[in-house]
């Protein structure tokens, strides 16, 4: 049998670690919402422009959950835990609610603009906090800002005349 040594997961200081996940905890909160509501938004959009939206609102999805999971991560590597239970989401997150039902593309894109726009929030402070505490865990989330910023340009295309 081996036998399991108890071996630091990270040579960072608590402090730091500590202070990482304050920061990095509300963003993988926020990104899990958006990538639930936007699946939801995915479901039931209507309009003209229904397949390049209904297509959009999935890579927008999949960008939140890579997001979430990036983050996320850089947390656990640093040796504590996460926590993006259903629970905690629909507790702490920050992103506005999503209408239920179908609505018109428009509408949802709006929507889902307001998501993205409430989690850059959250992305922003952990960018502005990170920055003297952890700069490796500050480009994780810059990384993600950029991401976003993108994602919300694609988005908003669709409404701007």
């Amino acid at each position: 049998m081996t036998e399991i040594t108890a071996t630091p997961q990270t040579s960072a200081d608590p402090d730091v670690t500590s202070g990482v996940a304050q920061f990095l905890g509300p963003v993988v909160v926020d990104l899990t919402a958006l990538s639930i509501d936007g699946k939801q938004a995915h479901w039931h959009v209507r309009g003209a422009n229904f397949q390049a939206v209904h297509e959009l609102l999935d890579v927008v999805v999949e960008h939140a959950r890579d997001y979430a999971d990036t983050a996320a991560e850089r947390v656990v590597a640093l040796g504590l835990p996460i926590d993006a239970r259903t629970q905690t989401i629909g507790a702490k997150a920050t992103t506005p609610a999503m209408t239920a039902g179908f609505q018109q593309s428009d509408a949802i894109i709006r929507e889902v603009i307001a998501a993205i726009d409430a989690t850059l929030v959250t992305v922003r402070t952990a960018v502005d906090e990170l920055a003297e505490l952890d700069p490796v865990s500050q480009d994780v989330v810059i990384e993600i800002a950029r991401g976003l910023e993108k994602d919300r340009w694609f988005l908003f295309a669709h409404l701007a005349g």
